[in-house]
């Protein structure tokens, strides 16, 4: 006889693509592609630079919120969590930084780690990986933007236009 146990998770439900915040780097709105098939989440930074403060390691980079401007770009300075050997989704094995963020994703706010990478070529700034919604997040992959569309201003922008 198998025994069913009862998740303490809260079962948040999410689309395949959802507008998210980073609290902590001043990103109110950046959106994000959900992808089960990723372990860890990966967000758009450039200008990545390593440096030692007291002793520990650190790392220097720049996010652009928006997928299409340049504007708005946020300098961030956070310790090195980790690094790692991540295979990207066409298969080529890339050593990446990893950091640890809060994110809000669905009016829920967790910590995750989040690798560094060049997303240019990709459709979203961020991927939220399987790790970082294991505490509870149930996919519908058809749907969208469960936790809400960001103001009308913001899409603008992530579009190019002002």
């Amino acid at each position: 006889m198998y025994q069913v146990s009862r998740s303490t998770h809260s079962n948040t439900l999410t689309g395949w693509r959802e507008w998210v915040s980073l609290p902590d780097l001043g990103v109110d709105w950046i959106k994000a592609k959900i992808d089960t098939g990723a372990r860890t989440s990966s967000l758009h930074a450039f200008d990545i630079n390593e440096f030692e403060r007291e002793g520990e390691a650190w790392v220097r980079f720049r996010v652009k919120p928006w997928q299409d401007s340049q504007e708005d770009a946020v300098v961030v300075e956070c310790p090195v969590h980790d690094r790692r050997a991540v295979r990207s989704s066409s298969g080529h094995a890339q050593q990446r930084i990893v950091v640890r963020l809060r994110i809000r994703l669905v009016d829920r706010e967790s910590l995750a780690e989040v690798t560094l990478s060049n997303r240019d070529e990709m459709g979203f700034r961020m991927l939220i990986g399987r790790e970082a919604l294991r505490r509870g997040y149930i996919i519908d992959p058809a749907r969208s933007f469960l936790g809400g569309r960001a103001p009308r201003e913001a899409r603008r922008r992530n579009r190019g236009r002002e």
